[in-house]
């Protein structure tokens, strides 16, 4: 994304001219701050970065000073970047239950459901604001909840965009944020902004948005917020006399944007649409290609989608443009070769070349299909990777612990002299315990990242034959050794120390089940390593 910053300031810059020159002027601000976009990004990671060793520093059992700080992190990343703030909200969460802490808890939900409506997460933004208990709440996040609410079912009308959903959620959204509005301040932004929502939601975009004007005019706004009322503003501005004016307030938008480090933007990819279809082809791909980095980096999964509509489009205009204009040269290197033979023969060269460039194209686009597969593979092998990391993480960091008192318990007894109780201290470890605790931990984090895996496992065999956990078990040793190897473990004496048994019985076991199955036995490994870990991965 960096080094397309350079490529989109020289592209903004070679473009016809179309608006105004009050537009034009504000458009070239726009190319200047691009080209300080890295800086702005720059100083947001600073304030992380501080943030980050602040939350470091504090003592493990200081939970008020640790929920402050997380909620500083999602406050700095909730426009940002939706996979770290994430990490902030679920913070947040458990400090709220470790401390017993019913509003903060309910509080944190209302920041889970943000996020996840930002990322384009419907099914997932209702069931956190479904687990909010509103009673708890103050008035400020009643009024965040109502304004979630009413935006992820206007969003969700936006679409589906048909008859039989649309109107309900239309009007479920209405209904929303008409309790927001009540509980808003008269004259505060939240009233303004709400009233003006209130209006795009309605559909009333013929009659000026006077709560939006008046927020720009006469408010001290924040960045962010300037940026979210200008673009809400351009919605009002979509007939042929107003486009010089939708579009500057787009820029504007756009502008603002940058200079607050927000990636969960709509300003760059509405102004790129307008360009384009003002015949700025050129500056449009680049405006929206520059809004397909932001929604890569955020994770907004539901903008990736929009844009994903709009850039196949514009970008077959402009190779449209482009082949025009290789056939136009042809037609030149033709009547130019009627005078010189030399130039029709560079002519038959360029055409050559370009034909061995499609051949190049075609090839690049089957290797780019083969990497994309090859791409969604990684990315289940690094969630898996990353789901064991912090298990692994955990449990040898219990085990250090438990080390360290073992280790202070004989020292203790040590100096005291006390060294027929050392035997008894050594005896209180439970080897046969603790091995079943980590069989347990592991088989809860394991079906968490495959939580289809014992179903789809059994699928592979007959009823009579299917392997199903003991009402007091996770996974048995059946389904633990195939879940090993689902892990990338296929080695039969590396399952054996694993499992605590000789390698002959790992072979028995996988050989008694494979004959069981339902497809071949060669195949049988194969299937189980099809298995899909869905946790966060399937809604990708």
């Amino acid at each position: 994304m960096r080094l397309f910053l350079p490529v989109l300031f020289i592209a903004l810059f070679v473009r016809p001219a179309f608006s105004s020159n009050k537009t034009d002027s504000l458009i070239a601000v726009l190319k200047i701050e691009l080209t300080k976009k890295n800086t702005y990004d720059g100083q947001k990671e600073l304030r992380i970065r501080q943030l980050k060793q602040q939350l470091a520093s504090i003592a493990p059992t200081n939970y008020t000073q640790q929920y402050l700080v997380c909620d500083k992190l999602y406050e700095e990343y909730k426009v940002y970047q939706f996979d770290s703030a994430y990490v902030y909200t679920q913070k947040l969460i458990n400090i709220s239950r470790k401390t017993n802490d019913i509003v903060r808890l309910n509080e944190s939900r209302v920041k889970v459901a943000f996020l996840l409506l930002s990322s384009g997460m419907f099914t997932e933004t209702f069931e956190s604001l479904n687990a909010v208990n509103i009673g708890v709440v103050s008035n400020d996040y009643k009024l965040q909840y109502y304004s979630i609410k009413s935006r992820a079912y206007s969003d969700l009308a936006q679409y589906n965009s048909d008859k039989s959903y649309a109107p309900f959620d239309q009007a479920e959204a209405v209904k929303y944020i008409d309790s927001a509005i009540a509980l808003s301040t008269p004259g505060t932004f939240n009233r303004l902004y709400l009233d003006g929502n209130k209006q795009v939601i309605t559909g009333k975009l013929q009659q000026p948005n006077i709560y939006y004007i008046t927020l720009l005019r006469s408010y001290d706004l924040t960045q962010h917020q300037r940026a979210m009322v200008a673009t809400g503003l351009s919605f009002f501005y979509r007939a042929p006399g107003q486009v010089d004016e939708r579009i500057r307030l787009m820029t504007e938008g756009a502008i603002n944007d940058i200079r607050s480090s927000t990636k969960e933007t709509l300003a760059a990819l509405q102004l790129g649409q307008q360009l384009y279809l003002e015949g700025n082809i050129q500056d449009g791909y680049a405006l929206i290609q520059q809004a397909m980095d932001d929604a890569m980096f955020y994770g907004a999964r539901l903008r990736k989608i929009q844009i994903g509509a709009v850039l196949p489009i514009i970008a077959r205009q402009q190779i449209l443009i482009t082949e025009n204009e290789k056939k136009k040269f042809l037609i030149y290197l033709l009547l130019i070769a009627i005078v010189a033979i030399i130039i029709a023969l560079v002519g038959f060269i360029v055409f050559i070349q370009l034909k061995r460039l499609k051949e190049k194209e075609r090839i690049i686009e089957e290797k780019n299909i083969l990497l994309e597969k090859i791409n969604n593979r990684l990315i289940e092998d690094t969630h898996i990777k990353e789901e064991y990391i912090g298990y692994f993480f955990n449990v040898i960091s219990g085990y250090i612990l438990k080390l360290e008192k073992l280790k202070r318990s004989i020292e203790r007894r040590v100096s005291t002299k006390k060294y027929d109780d050392i035997l008894l201290t050594v005896n209180e470890i439970n080897i046969k315990k603790e091995r079943e605790t980590l069989f347990y931990t592991f088989d809860h984090v394991f079906l968490k990242i495959f939580p289809n895996f014992i179903s789809t496992f059994n699928s592979l065999l007959k009823k009579e034959d299917q392997i199903w956990p003991k009402d007091h078990e996770v996974l048995n040793t059946d389904l633990r050794i195939f879940a090993l190897m689902r892990l990338g473990i296929n080695d039969n004496e590396t399952i054996a120390n694993i499992l605590e048994y000789s390698v002959n019985t790992i072979y028995v076991y996988k050989m008694r089940i494979k004959a069981k199955a339902i497809v071949p036995s060669d195949q049988f490994d194969h299937k189980i390593m099809d298995i899909k870990a869905v946790d966060g991965l399937s809604k990708s």
